[in-house]
């Protein structure tokens, strides 16, 4: 992998307009790429020069690439060096999310819509960009969500990725890093939860993770020249320091941050604290929240990393836990504004306390977070102040 370049930005961690070497390469399944289009040379057809120096011109493809996670995630790739296709069916997410990525990064990430249940789309993209390596983002991930309909996720994201895997196994791309899930563990039997601790979801999202940890863990087994990264996520929240790409969710936010973001800024009365019961100090519940950024910078770790074909899994979290309460008050230190909440009854399943034994990935990978509660906090208020209606309404 390229050693990063180092790029100039302004004090918001954005690169001057000026700077900006292209619009966002687009196009759908179904259309032949247009070459022309493509931005500062990201995914062109390389010559048997190029190919000779992937060091140079490694093309990610990256599932999900524009949601909350993919779109922060894209901007690591790029900032590396790295060349990315973005594929997304936008079920869930906006594609403004990419073209404020080349506001950041100074280019572009090729955008192409497409379903990762559609095999053939996806066979088409590989081969048709040279790709070296995916990183899977794309699924679907409301606990609450998953347990009124569970086929519909097993469907995108078991079936999903099985059809992504397939397509890469004929495209003889054999480099995968999978977004997995801190739910995949269950109710801890013992803190803080290492990769050893026993596995038991407790909800159909959490099983759809598991299973395909199974099934990508059998397919190394059956075939061991693949090179293959688990990435076990604690909480993600925050957003990139510019403020121009966040967490923009559809309806009401599944995430405590959001919530406590539009109290805030007066979208909402108040926040439901779901009971204040828990034999924590302030009776709230606690979890391990990362901000966004160095969950991003986790996947190119692993990237680094797979150099060799095997499986490894890990946990991307800070190794602290803060409760419901504590990130109220965070919130209100740093906004200046008040949010108000009430103290509702305990959710069936939620646990008193999760946060993850984060050793592993920076033995293994050199990886550990750098971020504050504080600034995942000042983070994700600027951002919901720049864009109060997410991407469908933003301010610059």
């Amino acid at each position: 992998m390229p050693v990063p370049r180092p790029i100039a930005r302004d004090a918001r961690g954005v690169i001057p307009r000026g700077r900006c070497i292209g619009p966002l390469a687009e196009s759908r399944v179904g259309r032949n790429p247009s070459l022309e289009h493509i931005a500062g040379g990201a995914g062109r057809h390389r010559t048997e020069a190029d190919r000779a120096n992937t060091e140079t011109f490694d093309m990610i493809l990256l599932t999900g690439g524009a949601g909350y996670i993919g779109s922060h995630v894209c901007v690591a790739l790029l900032d590396a060096g790295l060349d990315v296709i973005a594929v997304d069916n936008l079920s869930n997410s906006n594609k403004q999310s990419l073209e404020r990525v080349q506001s950041i990064c100074g280019r572009s990430p090729i955008f192409r819509q497409a379903d990762i249940r559609n095999e053939e789309a996806i066979y088409e993209i590989l081969r048709a960009w040279d790709v070296t390596a995916v990183i899977h983002l794309a699924g679907l991930k409301a606990v609450g969500d998953s347990n009124l309909r569970p086929l519909t996720y097993y469907e995108n994201n078991v079936l999903g990725t099985m059809r992504l895997v397939s397509a890469m196994n004929r495209a003889k791309v054999k480099t995968l890093v999978f977004s997995s899930s801190a739910t995949v563990y269950g109710m801890p039997a013992y803190l803080p939860l290492d990769e050893k601790h026993p596995l038991g979801p407790t909800n159909p999202y959490g099983r759809t993770k598991l299973f395909i940890e199974e099934m990508l863990k059998d397919l190394y087994r059956s075939d061991d020249d693949w090179r293959i990264g688990i990435l076990r996520y604690f909480n993600p929240v925050g957003a990139h320091e510019s403020g121009l790409i966040g967490e923009d969710p559809l309806g009401v936010p599944n995430n405590l941050l959001p919530l406590v973001a539009q109290v805030a800024v007066g979208k909402r009365e108040r926040l439901l604290i779901w009971g204040n019961d828990y034999g924590t100090p302030d009776g709230t519940g606690i979890r391990d929240f990362i901000h966004v950024v160095d969950l991003a910078s986790g996947h190119l770790s692993v990237l680094r990393y797979l150099k060799e074909p095997g499986v490894l899994t890990v946990n991307l979290g800070t190794g602290n836990g803060s409760s419901v309460l504590e990130v109220v008050r965070t919130f209100q230190a740093v906004s200046g504004r008040p949010v108000p909440y009430e103290i509702g009854e305990r959710r069936a399943g939620d646990v008193a306390i999760c946060y993850a034994a984060p050793m592993l990935a920076s033995k293994a990978l050199g990886w550990k977070s750098a971020r504050s509660l504080e600034q995942m906090c000042e983070d994700h208020w600027r951002w919901q102040l720049k864009n109060p209606d997410g991407y469908r309404g933003a301010r610059f």
